[in-house]
């Protein structure tokens, strides 16, 4: 079955707690997973930050909540006990324990409602049905991401085919390859092969090299492109090729591509965008948002 959205979880969070004994947020997800009969591959699903699993994550989020309306206490580092509250629930419980039926305590509608004073947006707790807090912040993240991904491709269409092949060595240098930015640049337009734009070091040492095909193309790449760019490959001996477009792929050109012997690697628009963001190339930071957690370590007494 599907992951469980985090209010799915807490009833059952509030059933588990129900011995009156202290539990901690890792027994919970482990219980939960059996009950939900979470496959492998379901707990192993990771929020797009990669820091923590996105089952681990509604549990946590499902406590925090439970907690915050006064039906769990915190009863030790990453602990978990039933308040009294709970246990009145528990004696005629609800079909379903969500964000709506918690509103009608004082408390969690106070920290729902709280904000910043110059901030007159809803909260991001206002906001959610499904998702944790910290599941919307992911998204709102990967939102605005794909949207400058969309907007930095569209300006690249818009460069002339020279820029295009300067923009495609930034990016590979800022990756690691062909060492110096000027070193590199030296490359471009220098083989006069009809199916090589460029050469670039594989290393900082020029052990080996890359050859380089880059097309400011709006129609797909197709096969014959390929099979011209893997043809010039094997005029130089070469072993390795990026081809780099602006544009997308056929199915016939990827699938050719993964099972001759050179190396060819395709990146298309959509991916040479995402590249740019990670290594900074065309981008600026305009702000950084640091999420924090309590170092329960800190708190240890001697």
């Amino acid at each position: 079955m599907a992951i469980p959205d985090f209010q799915s979880l807490m009833l059952p969070l509030l059933q588990l707690a129900s011995n009156e004994q202290e539990h901690s947020l890792q027994e919970a997800t482990q219980v939960l997973a059996q009950d939900f009969k979470l496959t492998s591959e379901e707990l192993a699903e990771l929020l797009p930050s990669g820091r923590k699993t996105r089952f681990y994550d509604r549990v946590g989020w499902a406590i925090t909540f439970l907690r915050k309306a006064g039906l769990f206490t915190s009863s030790g580092r990453g602990k978990f006990q039933i308040a009294q509250r709970g246990l009145d629930i528990l004696k005629n419980p609800p079909e379903r324990i969500n964000v709506k039926f918690l509103e009608q305590y004082e408390e969690f509608v106070e920290f729902r409602t709280r904000r910043d004073k110059e901030d007159d947006e809803l909260p991001i707790a206002e906001k959610l049905e499904i998702q944790t807090p910290e599941e919307a912040i992911e998204a709102a993240y990967q939102n605005l991401r794909q949207t400058l991904a969309d907007e930095l491709l569209q300006t690249i269409k818009n460069c002339s085919p020279a820029f295009f092949e300067r923009l495609v060595i930034d990016v590979l240098v800022k990756m690691g390859y062909g060492g110096t930015r000027k070193d590199a640049g030296k490359a471009i337009g220098k083989s006069g092969d009809g199916g090589i734009d460029g050469i670039i070091n594989e290393d900082r040492l020029g052990l080996d090299v890359i050859y380089i095909q880059a097309k400011k193309w709006e129609n797909p790449v197709g096969r014959p492109e390929i099979q011209k760019f893997a043809g010039a490959l094997q005029g130089q001996r070469a072993r390795k090729g990026i081809f780099i477009t602006t544009s997308t792929f056929t199915g016939e050109a990827k699938e050719f591509a993964s099972r001759i012997d050179s190396k060819i690697t395709l990146i298309d628009g959509e991916t040479l965008s995402q590249l740019m963001i990670d290594f900074h190339v065309g981008v600026n930071s305009v702000a950084a948002y640091e999420l924090k957690r309590i170092d329960s370590d800190y708190f240890v007494e001697e």
